[in-house]
């Protein structure tokens, strides 16, 4: 039998738990929130995105859960700069041009502002030009792929929040806490 850890990693942390880059532990990382040494991320999470990572002991599930021909759907709740419309939103479901080619079509609608924490620090505020909300889902993983995609159709990305991969579903957790689950 299997088992994940379904993690909500907040802002600013690493999805490793070593910080190979800066060994004077500067940044957050998984074993500040996380005391699992045999488990590994399936996939990753920007340091400056937040929500849903996934970590197992069993390379078999980590592959099948991170390997982009497991064609997993991966759902974001992404704030972005500026009124997206559903024009924006018709442009991301057909697949958007970034430098290294097109994406594949995504799954994309607007989204009510949801009812989520408070992001540490908080979101830059400007008082000239709003935002608004926008979910979308994707199977492939690109570098910075959502930003880049949202920025492609003129709305830079504030804060983006990964919510579920496949049938995984962040839930209640809160920014920091995890909880095992065990697959049969």
């Amino acid at each position: 039998m299997s088992q994940l850890i379904l993690f909500n990693k907040p802002f600013r942390v690493l999805s490793q738990f070593t910080d190979r880059e800066r060994p004077d532990n500067a940044r957050a990382t998984l074993s500040d929130f996380v005391t699992a040494p045999a488990y590994r991320p399936a996939g990753r999470l920007d340091y400056d995105s937040e929500g849903l990572l996934l970590l197992t002991c069993d390379g078999k599930l980590q592959q099948q859960i991170a390997h982009p021909k497991s064609v997993q759907w991966k759902t974001y709740w992404v704030q972005v700069e500026g009124q997206i419309n559903v024009e924006a939103c018709r442009q991301l479901t057909k697949g958007v041009a970034l430098k290294d080619g097109m994406t594949r079509p995504a799954r994309a609608s607007l989204l009510t502002p949801p009812d989520i924490w408070e992001r540490q620090p908080p979101i830059r505020v400007r008082k000239t030009v709003h935002d608004s909300w926008v979910e979308i889902s994707i199977t492939e993983g690109k570098n910075r792929q959502i930003r880049r995609m949202t920025a492609a159709v003129g709305y830079p990305t504030l804060r983006l929040i990964r919510v579920s991969i496949g049938p995984w579903h962040i839930e209640t957790l809160k920014p920091g806490d995890h909880r095992y689950l065990s697959l049969s």
